[in-house]
């Protein structure tokens, strides 16, 4: 997977977050990435403080997840037995809606949405979430 496809991943599930705790507009969430989240990237520069370039691909995602969300928020919870979606831990959630949305919208094959879902969960959640983040979303591409 190519690494600027990844880091797009990563900033999406960081701004989906985001607007998920606060609840604050789909374009204010962006901008609120560009004007604040981006300043634990590597190559970020605070000291001059300059607003990342736009980034299509990161956008595409936020905005294509929350669009969709009442219908990925179905599939999640036909899928966690026992779990409700608010119960969820924020991250596993929102990392499971990203990857969905790229399911249904993206010509990636599901194997790769889910082994980049599963390095997010990695990277931004506890141990447990692997294999609930890999259980869910497997069990979602076997539906079609």
């Amino acid at each position: 997977m190519p690494a600027a496809r990844h880091r797009s991943r990563k900033r999406a599930l960081q701004v989906i977050f985001n607007w998920d705790m606060r609840r604050e507009t789909v374009d204010a969430a962006i901008a609120h990435y560009y004007l604040t989240l981006h300043s634990d990237e590597p190559d970020a520069d605070p000291e001059k403080d300059t607003p990342l370039k736009p980034d299509p691909f990161m956008e595409e995602l936020v905005r294509g997840t929350i669009s969709g969300m009442p219908e990925i928020d179905k599939q999640i919870e036909a899928k966690a037995k026992n779990w409700r979606l608010e119960r969820m831990p924020a991250v596993d959630r929102n990392i499971l809606r990203l990857a969905i949305f790229e399911m249904h919208q993206n010509d990636l094959p599901r194997p790769v949405i889910i082994d980049e879902a599963i390095e997010l969960a990695r990277q931004f959640s506890g141990d447990d979430a692997v294999p609930f983040v890999n259980g869910i979303l497997d069990a979602i591409s076997k539906e079609g």
